[in-house]
């Protein structure tokens, strides 16, 4: 069996590190906002090239803090309008309408599977406050032309970088903004620039779900930022709305990360761009082993996927195939032993949760949520397995 994501076959690879700094905390006997929090909070930061990053419980409450946040300094305020890709999971969505703040579903491209920037400007109305880009399967989803739409609109930039720990922007024009209530977009200029995902915009939200690239043994979340104000008012709301002990100045929530999360990926974070690195070579591998008629691998024609593989515009958390006949192959996959997984089977404007989206006219959406199927890619795969899941795929019989 050639499993989807071996979770204990990648914890495997440090286990002695990981099991060394298990015992420091427990040892230690602090497990809340210690030094292994403090510690993983300023490598974190240092890797994503931000200010700040703020440890919460998980990726979903780093997105909503950062908007609560933005509520409590009167950047937003509810109504609002914040601009999100159709096809992200629910969590992006989630943070939204927990805020009393209003999605506006923007289609991606089929062939990024990231939000389509020609279709944003057309979106924005009196009420946009804010874009929420996500680096959905962990590749990069920022433009230029995002932007400097931002800029041009005055808007938030926000990045969900659940997926894409240690993943880069290559371009020529990135925004820069100072500690303010209010967003300032100065834009400068540099030849080959290159910034990491989760540092790009005014705020970036970070999930460590176990199976993320970057991934602790339980839930656990950051935010990141170089906003100082944006920073302290997450890291108050996140416990209690408090700043000082038993003085609440927000109606806050318990949201942090634990010792052992941050003692764990303290570890795994040293090995990040090694992993992602792995993760590359098997993309490349699959991209040009794969051929059959009936199977898709989004952006894979012209040179721009070549630029893809071996920059790291994409860290591939997720590698992706559309397919007409997905459940067909899904089962086929299955019986010859190779597991696979949907991201994600029902888009975010058919759920039930969101009955008042369902009149939504969505097709891309819809037809990446029909077709797409994600197949093994992880750090721990070896060479054997990446040639058997390509050679079973071009077997695959319609």
């Amino acid at each position: 069996m050639i499993e989807y994501l071996p979770l204990k076959r990648i914890t495997a690879m440090h286990a002695d590190e990981i099991h060394e700094a298990v015992n420091r905390v427990i040892d230690g006997g602090w497990y809340l906002r210690g030094e292994a929090t403090e510690r993983f909070e300023a490598e974190y930061a240092h890797f994503i090239g931000t200010k700040y990053c703020v440890g919460v419980a998980n990726g979903l409450d780093a997105l909503t803090l950062i908007l609560r946040a933005y509520i409590y300094n009167n950047v937003l305020q509810e109504g609002d309008e914040v601009i999100v890709p159709a096809n992200t999971y629910i969590a992006s969505i989630l943070s939204i309408t927990e805020n009393r703040l209003k999605p506006v579903l923007v289609e991606p491209r089929l062939d990024t599977l990231q939000i389509d920037d020609s279709l944003i400007e057309q979106a924005i109305t009196p009420r946009t406050r804010a874009i929420m880009i996500v680096h959905l399967y962990g590749r990069c989803a920022y433009t230029e032309r995002i932007a400097a739409i931002c800029q041009a609109h005055n808007l938030l930039l926000i990045e969900d970088n659940a997926q894409a720990h240690g993943c880069t922007a290559h371009s020529s024009q990135f925004m820069v903004h100072s500690s303010c209530a209010q967003p300032n977009y100065e834009l400068y200029t540099k030849n080959c620039e290159l910034k990491k995902t989760g540092s790009l915009g005014h705020a970036a939200a970070h999930s460590f779900y176990p199976g993320k690239n970057l991934g602790a043994l339980g839930d656990a979340g950051a935010v990141t930022t170089d906003d100082d104000q944006l920073a302290a008012t997450v890291r108050s709301i996140a416990n209690y709305g408090s700043t000082r002990k038993y003085v609440f100045d927000y109606i806050g929530r318990n949201s942090r990360i634990d010792e052992l999360q941050a003692a764990i990926l303290s570890v795994k974070l040293k090995y990040l761009d090694e992993d992602n690195a792995h993760r590359r070579t098997i993309a490349a591998y699959y991209a040009s082993c794969i051929n059959h008629p009936a199977i898709t691998i989004p952006g894979a024609s012209g040179l721009s996927f070549l630029n893809i593989l071996f920059t790291s515009q994409n860290v591939f958390h997720i590698f992706p195939v559309l397919c007409e006949q997905r459940d067909a192959l899904q089962a086929y996959l299955a019986e010859q032993g190779v597991q696979t997984m949907i991201h994600y089977p029902i888009p975010p404007h058919k759920q039930a949760c969101y009955a008042d989206w369902h009149n939504l006219c969505l097709p891309v959406t819809e037809r990446i949520h029909d077709q797409e199927l994600s197949i093994p890619c992880h750090q721990a795969m070896t060479d054997a397995e990446v040639e058997r899941v390509a050679e079973i795929i071009n077997n695959f019989n319609t």
